[in-house]
């Protein structure tokens, strides 16, 4: 059974943020192609996020409530629908319409994952397993890149995406013929367990603001800024996401046994600093961006893995959904607010200053985690 959660929760968190690495893929070709402005990209993406950001908690109560299974199906059938309605998109207002549907899926994702986790999954598996499941979104960033950037340079880019909408329906087939337990229901965390949570769902906000921007305008980086062509620069994306499934395994699993999971991610976040200096370097020396790429799944995409391993351990597992809406609203909400932000840095003062702007984020993050070590360090 633990198999089968595990593939199942990696392919709904797969599905999840589909929208979002579509567009940091396709952004080059939509740029050309419907004329879309790099701040106008960045609202875009920030649409999507908002609508999660505003559905996280009532998500979380929801998975609560109808299970973990149907909220599972529901995740995938939402994702087919928007996917379809980016693949017919003529404008981009059906792409913001498509992208903010794409919001409804990202909310239910970790509290039904996590859901499913702590109901099945043994204490000493659940770091490793948590690790494979958010490594799913990652896959997702592999998939929507290099195959669909390559697809848009010799076809039509809209096929491509057709292609997942389907995938997406297989995957709501496929889950509804599981029998997955349904974890019993409660209201959120309080007290201390509370507001380590928030504190949890604080750094992911600074963590989501410098990922968000990174996968939006890192392929357009590449090509406008590097020479690079359109695919080879959507390799950018795909590096960042292969390496941040070894990272985000890796390091859940050494969270998961570790007396305080929050522990590790101070480190993520310094780790993600300096993947952002390297980045920024590539400006003199085009080779260091694969470099900095590959530091930035290995830190900066582990971090909200990790903080998903401390959310679980923070409550009991009748509490698991609506802890895990908490952490995953200040994601989605640093998701949100990245990419028009730092999109205005982008269009007003060049990318140099973009990547000051994400490695401020990522170093805000760690500040907030070293603080959560250092409090939980005097009240234990």
């Amino acid at each position: 059974m633990r198999t089968v959660v595990t593939a199942v929760s990696t392919a709904a968190m797969a599905v999840s943020m589909l929208q979002l690495f579509v567009l940091g893929a396709l952004g080059p070709v939509l740029v050309a192609e419907l004329g879309v402005a790099e701040w106008q990209l960045g609202a875009l993406v920030a649409a999507g996020f908002g609508v999660a950001t505003l559905l996280s908690l009532p998500a979380g109560s929801l998975v609560d409530r109808v299970g973990p299974q149907r909220s599972l199906v529901g995740l995938f059938l939402v994702s087919a629908v928007a996917l379809t309605v980016l693949a017919v998109a003529g404008s981009p207002w059906w792409i913001a319409a498509g992208v903010a549907l794409g919001g409804i899926p990202q909310a239910l994702a970790n509290p039904a994952t996590n859901k499913v986790i702590l109901a099945v999954v043994a204490p000493e598996h659940r770091g490793s397993v948590t690790g494979w499941k958010q490594s799913g979104v990652q896959l997702g960033a592999f998939v929507a890149g290099v195959p669909l950037a390559g697809a848009a340079a010799v076809a039509d880019w809209r096929w491509g995406v057709g292609v997942l909408a389907v995938l997406c329906l297989v995957g709501a087939a496929a889950t509804a013929r599981l029998t997955l337990p349904v974890p019993p229901a409660k209201s959120g965390p309080a007290g201390r367990a509370g507001d380590r949570v928030r504190a949890l769902a604080a750094f992911s906000l600074a963590l989501g603001f410098g990922l968000a921007s990174v996968n939006t305008f890192f392929a357009l980086y590449g090509v406008q800024r590097l020479a690079l062509s359109a695919p080879v620069a959507a390799w950018l994306i795909a590096v960042m996401g292969l390496v941040g499934i070894a990272g985000r395994v890796w390091w859940s699993g050494a969270a998961g046994k570790a007396d305080d999971p929050a522990a590790v991610l101070p480190l993520l976040g310094l780790g993600a600093v300096a993947s952002v200096a390297v980045v920024a370097l590539a400006d003199q020396a085009h080779w260091l961006v694969w470099f900095g790429a590959a530091g930035i799944g290995v830190f900066a995409v582990a971090g909200n893995a990790v903080s998903m391993v401390a959310v679980m351990r923070a409550v009991p597992q009748k509490l698991a959904g609506r802890a895990a809406a908490v952490a995953s609203a200040g994601f989605f909400g640093g998701f949100a607010a990245g990419p028009p932000l730092t999109g205005l840095v982008v269009h007003q003062a060049g990318y140099p200053w973009l990547w000051v702007t994400v490695g401020v984020a990522f170093a805000v993050a760690a500040g907030i985690a070293f603080l959560l070590t250092r409090r939980t360090a005097v009240t234990v």
